[in-house]
């Protein structure tokens, strides 16, 4: 008879604890939207004037790859040490890789670093090629919510003497914005102001580090 007393304790007790443990995991996730697709466009705009170029040839933005699962048009958040989750209803309008270029590029040539910087689908012969590799880009979730962006860009030459080596510079730039709450807005928010960093550490290293860069061949 104690026994089947004990049995719907033990249940209410179970129930009440799986609640609160879905009330505490809500409360660090990002929050839920209606089911319907949205979708997100992650886009910077460099201000200021343009710089003296470094070079009078051009730069091609090559290929930009993307870690998995941050390559796909889902926004992934993070939400425990080993815990990714896709978010379905919440989606790129583009590829991250083609986000990413779009934005290298764009903001390169505004900034006039090289004479022009075009993209891969380009059919002129550049000289320099810039690639890129994205490690991270996820909203992290675990602790204060935070908007999280790695990259790493391999600037390379064509045609020089300097054949063994044509790889110049691969500088690696990684931050992590503070997000004002859970929401997609400010995720995305997050993602544009962290990627406005990385861009303008890249254009100012440019400038910087005194890069060598290499005289094209019958200059």
């Amino acid at each position: 008879m104690i026994l089947k007393r004990l049995q719907p304790l033990r249940s209410a007790g179970l129930i009440l604890f799986t609640s609160v443990g879905l009330v505490f995991l809500n409360a660090c996730s990002p929050t839920r939207p209606a089911d319907q697709i949205t979708d997100w466009f992650v886009s910077v705009k460099r201000s200021g004037d343009p710089r003296t170029p470094i070079s009078p040839v051009w730069l091609k933005v090559g290929t930009i790859s993307v870690t998995a699962p941050f390559d796909g048009k889902s926004l992934v958040y993070r939400l425990s040490e080993g815990r990714y989750e896709k978010d379905f209803y919440n989606t790129y309008i583009a590829l991250p890789n083609e986000m990413f270029a779009n934005a290298t590029r764009t903001w390169l040539n505004d900034a006039g670093v090289f004479r022009l910087t075009v993209d891969q689908s380009n059919g002129f012969f550049p000289y320099y090629t810039l690639q890129a590799h994205v490690e991270e880009f996820y909203g992290d979730y675990r602790a204060k919510p935070e908007a999280v962006v790695t990259i790493q860009y391999f600037l390379s030459a064509a045609n020089t003497s300097k054949a063994a080596n044509p790889v110049i510079f691969t500088p690696r730039y990684s931050q992590r914005i503070t997000l004002a709450d859970n929401s997609r807005a400010a995720l995305i928010q997050g993602y544009q102001q962290a990627l406005t960093a990385i861009l303008q550490q890249l254009e100012a290293d440019f400038y910087q580090k005194n890069l060598q860069l290499p005289t094209p061949l019958g200059k």
